[in-house]
């Protein structure tokens, strides 16, 4: 049986999380070693020669003024300041913590579907996208304890991020995902070389380094096309909730790779987050069969 625009999509959208996760971990890995310049250069590069590689063999490349349109180059943009923003939050918090607060990006890419593409939100998903924020208070527990300025970049990188995957709905027909990921990776490297010296200049990079990065480069090549390719098949409100299968992964590794222990405090978070966010991606679904069912009972 064929699969649906939608079911594809939330299943490219749970391996784009795997992928995601499981780089995070790889990165995180190294912090102590490199910073977050020389990580986005080194990873970059790579990433650049092995999506070159792919988008060659698929014909995805586009010359490069189609590339320099304004949606690509902002969405571009987003990709970078959150990819800063995440990798030195990741250096400063729990890794469980990080992806936890994570999860409230679906209410973020609702609640800007509403604001900005004029998506219609009713009072209930309102009502859901605002609980949902409470349980991100609720793992970042106000206070010199939780409110850190790691959780406060990890914040702003899940609304940078939500911007850029609404861009990705409002990117060009005529350009491939491929192309876009090829844009974005090239971008994402630049910056990372230009940040090297203001962030603490080069390191020496031995064998664990160099081996993390590598598979960090290619679990990148394949949660960018993943993702891109996910939020260009379905509907937001139906892929965007499947981005929560990555706790499934974040939990397993803080528990088992980095030796963290899960209080209450970021379980009860999440577990808000993620009934908040299902509870919106139900009234979605809802509203969608609603005029189906009314037309197939000849009402107008």
């Amino acid at each position: 049986m064929a699969l649906t625009d939608n079911t594809r999509g939330a299943l490219l959208m749970a391996l784009a999380m795997a992928s995601f996760t499981i780089n995070d971990a790889f990165t995180k890995s190294v912090t102590p070693y490199i910073n977050t310049g020389q990580i986005l250069f080194v990873r970059g590069v790579m990433t650049c020669v092995l999506v070159y590689v792919i988008a060659r063999h698929m014909g995805a490349l586009r010359p490069l003024k189609t590339m320099l349109r304004p949606i690509i180059l902002l969405r571009c943009l987003c990709e970078v300041a959150a990819s800063i923003l995440y990798l030195k939050a990741l250096s400063l918090m729990e890794f469980a913590n990080v992806a936890a607060i994570m999860q409230s990006l679906p209410l973020a890419v609702t609640l800007g579907a509403a604001l900005f593409l004029k998506e219609p939100v009713g009072w209930r998903r309102w009502t859901a996208i605002l609980v949902g924020f409470l349980g991100v208070l609720v793992i970042l527990r106000p206070g010199p304890e939780g409110f850190t300025s790691g959780a406060l970049l990890v914040v702003a990188a899940m609304f940078v991020t939500a911007g850029r995957d609404l861009l990705t709905r409002r990117m060009y027909t005529d350009v491939p995902s491929m192309a876009v990921t090829m844009t974005t990776t090239v971008v994402n490297t630049l910056f990372g070389a230009a940040l090297i010296m203001p962030f603490g200049g080069w390191q020496p990079m031995n064998a664990y380094v160099w081996s993390h990065l590598i598979a960090a480069a290619f679990l990148v090549v394949i949660g960018y096309q993943a993702v891109i390719t996910a939020m260009r098949s379905g509907d937001i409100s139906f892929v965007a909730p499947f981005r929560y299968t990555s706790m499934i992964w974040a939990f397993s590794i803080g528990l088992f790779f980095f030796g963290e222990h899960l209080d209450v405090w970021t379980l009860s978070g999440t577990a808000i987050i993620v009934a908040s966010g299902l509870y919106t991606f139900y009234r979605e679904r809802r509203r969608h069969r609603a005029p189906i069912a009314k037309q197939a009972v000849g009402i107008e």
